[in-house]
């Protein structure tokens, strides 16, 4: 049950960041175009990754 919640939170955390990155009031973010872009989209896509697997595991522990 553990793992269920820590797989929320994390994709509840990752959701938020997300949200957060995106562009205000016609303008883009100040890492958009610079060499730490790429980083950061990989950054976000591991976190949902994680987040997934780690519902994936506290679903498949609970049931079995």
């Amino acid at each position: 049950m553990t793992l269920i919640v820590a797989g929320l939170a994390m994709l509840l955390l990752t959701t938020a960041l997300f949200v957060a990155l995106m562009p205000r009031r016609g303008r883009t973010h100040r890492f958009v175009g610079t060499e730490l872009e790429p980083y950061i989209a990989v950054g976000l896509t591991s976190l949902v990754a994680l987040s997934f697997t780690m519902l994936l595991s506290g679903v498949l522990t609970y049931m079995g």
